[in-house]
């Protein structure tokens, strides 16, 4: 390969705002984002009820209860000790020192006959309220969860989209494995906060503030009690997200290098049986494993300390609320029922304190993964459309390169070295030079997978940079040196670059590559799958299908690089004869090896080192040129040598 590997340093953690803008991403949906947060605060306020239904049925029975054991006690005492003994009962029962016999007795038993109606009605309430919160608490997450899945459609649509438009060159820097973390595991990260962690910290927020504004409402004495551990708690949350975010960080960047050996081991997997490396490879991924596993404990162990310290917190604040509630009960200023109605909505009060706790982990996964995700979003292409660009009209073929030199990322040694050349319409220019000669690189910048460093490159006139990366790509038949196939029928393959073609047509593009007869061999015909990446398919059947894929766009420009590479010569002579065919007319540019297949072309460019150092026909590199002459007769040695077996076989 001609590109230079290079990796470049790696930053400590994205700051793009990437959680921020995640969300977002929920005001594509409007009404839809809004529907779990109402579900969620009519859900809060029916929960938020029940506290004062169960204060209501415990104080329905204990004044029941203590109705029927003064109507008793009434009934005991004399009638000549009953005045001197109404004053104290008056006094105890808290009502007006005033009244008399008959008047307490009457309010007693009203209070015994009201017990009943009151302890049912409240334990209707109750169900009332549960069963609203239980059809709110349903649709709340299920709209939740619905508004997440929307979400991650969105994202990983995007971050599709921008990984297909995103220059070559960003590809060269970045492993795929990392890029398909962040399109799976990054994402589903950001879904699982915004349909759980959000609402959850929605929710705690709104439970939290209910909350107060009951306690404080009902009994603001008791309530600065508990009031000391919030605070608390939120200094310990702010310290605890500020210390996990990094390890956050390194957890999905390992996770990314685990994800970068498995994906290059499936794709690999036929060298590493050839070479017998299982165990070699097994080991690289135990050790990257080891390190992920190693990495999650190091967050596990900070949250094993957090929860204690918050649960401890509560706990604090519950002996504070307990110590003074008491009080208040021996004192009288406080029920039994106003007690237990303080005791839940102090559960209220710690249940989002130690919610928290969970929100935390969820957002800092979220708010690292996001950030990634967006780092892709973000990222800027190095070759685009330039403003104003225009869609370059359809072509004769007049190529010309005009002093072009080339680096990879703008720096280092040039891979091109002010390299000139014109191809008239119609002509064959052969590329022919040592590997890392800068061949490929030429037929990158045809087509603007790169830019030149300097000088420029134009087609009819036209510099490459001013038109539409679109309309010049679709001019231009590519055959790349690895031939790349996808899962579907051998027909889709051909007609990947115009899948409304007809059979006519794919049938006539394959069969002027020499690969019609080897497709009506298999059963399905051009209906046969192929298997990924093509493996099932020979490395010659996978070249001519990839030529017949170029040939169906039928461009005026046609690039082959080293096209019958992996084709045995009897094949590749068949292929030539038909490239010879369907080249006339179109500029083409071809890479090879062997001289044999570049003896016709109009111009034949011999590279070395980036530049050219030879130019002309074969007759006449023949005559001037040492370098293309040694090649020359080198090959026809090889090709003689293997030419006596196969001769010495067919004899025999």
């Amino acid at each position: 390969m001609e590109r230079p590997k290079w990796r470049g340093r790696r930053k400590a953690g994205p700051k793009n705002n990437g959680l921020r803008r995640a969300i977002q991403y929920l005001g594509r949906y409007k009404r839809e984002a809004a529907l779990p947060y109402l579900f969620l605060i009519v859900a809060t306020l029916a929960q938020l009820a029940v506290p004062r239904m169960v204060r209501s049925i415990i104080d329905a029975v204990t004044e029941g209860v203590i109705a029927k054991q003064v109507l008793a006690g009434l009934e005991q005492i004399p009638a000549a000790f009953l005045g001197q003994a109404l004053p104290q009962v008056l006094e105890a029962l808290s009502l007006p020192a005033d009244w008399t016999a008959e008047q307490l007795t009457n309010e007693m038993a009203a209070r015994q006959d009201g017990a009943l109606p009151a302890l049912l009605t409240a334990i209707l309430a109750i169900v009332v309220f549960a069963a609203v919160r239980g059809v709110f608490a349903f649709l709340q997450v299920f709209w939740a969860e619905r508004n997440s899945q929307s979400v991650a459609f969105d994202l990983r649509n995007d971050l599709f989209a921008k990984i297909q438009r995103l220059s070559f060159s960003y590809h060269d820097r970045n492993q795929t494995g990392q890029l398909m973390i962040r399109a799976t595991d990054d994402v589903d990260k950001v879904r699982l906060f915004i349909g759980q962690g959000l609402v959850q910290l929605v929710g705690a927020i709104v439970l939290l503030g209910g909350t107060l504004a009951i306690i404080f409402s009902t009994n603001a004495r008791l309530a600065l009690a508990a009031l000391p551990i919030l605070p608390v708690a939120f200094v310990l949350f702010m310290a605890f997200g500020a210390i996990s975010a990094p390890l956050f960080v390194k957890v999905q960047v390992k996770l990314s290098t685990l994800n970068t050996i498995l994906q290059e081991n499936l794709a690999g997997i036929r060298v590493i049986k050839a070479f017998t490396r299982e165990r070699e490879e097994e080991a690289k991924f135990q050790q990257a494993n080891d390190a992920v596993m190693r990495q999650q404990i190091t967050v596990a162990r900070l949250f094993t300390v957090l929860f204690p310290l918050v649960f401890l917190v509560a706990n604090l604040g519950q002996a504070s609320v307990l110590y003074f509630g008491g009080r208040q009960i021996v004192a009288g200023t406080l029920s039994l029922g106003e007690w237990q109605e303080f005791s839940l909505y102090l559960v209220y009060l710690f249940l989002p304190v130690a919610q928290f706790g969970f929100i935390i982990t969820q957002l800092g996964q979220a708010a690292v993964s996001a950030g990634r995700i967006f780092e892709i979003l973000d990222a800027k292409s190095d070759v685009t459309d330039m403003p104003g660009a225009q869609p370059l009209p359809p072509v004769t073929g007049h190529v010309r390169f005009e002093n072009v030199t080339f680096r990879y990322f703008s720096s280092g040694t040039p891979v091109l070295n002010n390299v000139s050349f014109e191809a008239l319409p119609g002509q064959t220019i052969a590329l022919l030079g040592a590997t890392g000669s800068g061949k490929t690189t030429i037929i990158n910048l045809l087509p603007r997978f790169y830019d030149p460093s300097e000088g420029r490159i134009l087609i009819d006139g036209h510099d490459l940079r001013d038109v539409t990366l679109d309309s010049l790509r679709s001019q231009i038949g590519i055959v790349l040196q690895e031939t790349t196939l996808f899962s579907g029928t051998i027909r889709d393959n051909i007609a990947f670059g115009r899948p409304e073609a007809t059979r006519a047509e794919v049938v006539a593009a394959a069969t002027a590559a020499n690969a019609h007869d080897f497709i009506m061999s298999f059963p399905e015909g051009y209906g046969t799958p192929v298997g990924e990446r093509g493996t099932t398919l020979s490395g010659g059947q996978k070249q001519r299908l990839a030529i017949a894929r170029a040939l169906l766009l039928d461009p005026r420009l046609l690039v082959l690089d080293d096209s019958t590479s992996s084709v045995d010569l009897t094949t590749e002579a068949h292929i030539q004869h038909a490239l010879d065919r369907l080249m006339k007319g179109r500029t083409s540019f071809v890479i090879a090896q062997r001289i044999t297949t570049v003896m016709n072309a109009d111009q034949i460019l011999v590279l070395d080192k980036g530049a050219i150092v030879a130019r002309g026909t074969h007759a006449e590199l023949l005559e001037d040129s040492p370098i293309y002459a040694e090649i020359y007769r080198s090959q026809l040695v090889g090709d003689a040598a293997e030419e006596i077996p196969e001769a010495a076989a067919v004899a025999a």
